[in-house]
């Protein structure tokens, strides 16, 4: 990387910060912008070894909405979940007994969540937490935003 993106980067970096620092944009969102930054970075000259794109830590799912109709306001809900708890939820479920994961099943199929817990495999989860970043969510009210993303 040249001398001049790096001073970019940090002069920008330095402003994500500033923000911050003024309360215009939360820790949370400045994570946010920083690794954002990090992945702009500009590619490699051919021949140039890459670096493997970095393993995901956690789902977010942020939902914000504004309230015009004058009922409670607005509000936002920022859930993050450690996926290393979803990976090793996988770990644990191949350790149950064949029979009571089929009687869970069962249960999970009377609850409406018709998913075949002996179907979880490891590699599988991986490969969902790769194509999370193409995750779209539409909401049909214009003051509500939804983002689903893996960081």
């Amino acid at each position: 990387m040249s001398q001049r993106v790096r001073t970019t980067m940090n002069e920008q970096r330095r402003q994500i910060l500033q923000m911050l620092a003024e309360g215009k944009i939360t820790a949370d969102e400045a994570e946010r912008l920083i690794d954002a930054l990090e992945r702009a970075q500009p590619e490699s000259p051919p021949g140039a070894v890459s670096s493997p794109k970095p393993r995901p830590k956690y789902l977010r799912v942020v939902m914000s909405w504004a309230d015009e109709a004058g009922g409670d306001g607005s509000g936002r809900i920022n859930v993050r979940v450690p996926l290393q708890l979803l990976r090793a939820g996988v770990r644990l479920a191949s350790l149950v007994p064949p029979q009571a994961l089929t009687r869970a099943n069962a249960e999970l199929d009377k609850a409406g969540v018709p998913i075949d817990l002996t179907q979880l495999k490891p590699q599988q989860l991986e490969e969902l937490i790769d194509q999370l970043d193409d995750v779209t969510v539409d909401v049909d009210d214009p003051d509500t935003k939804l983002q689903v993303f893996c960081e």
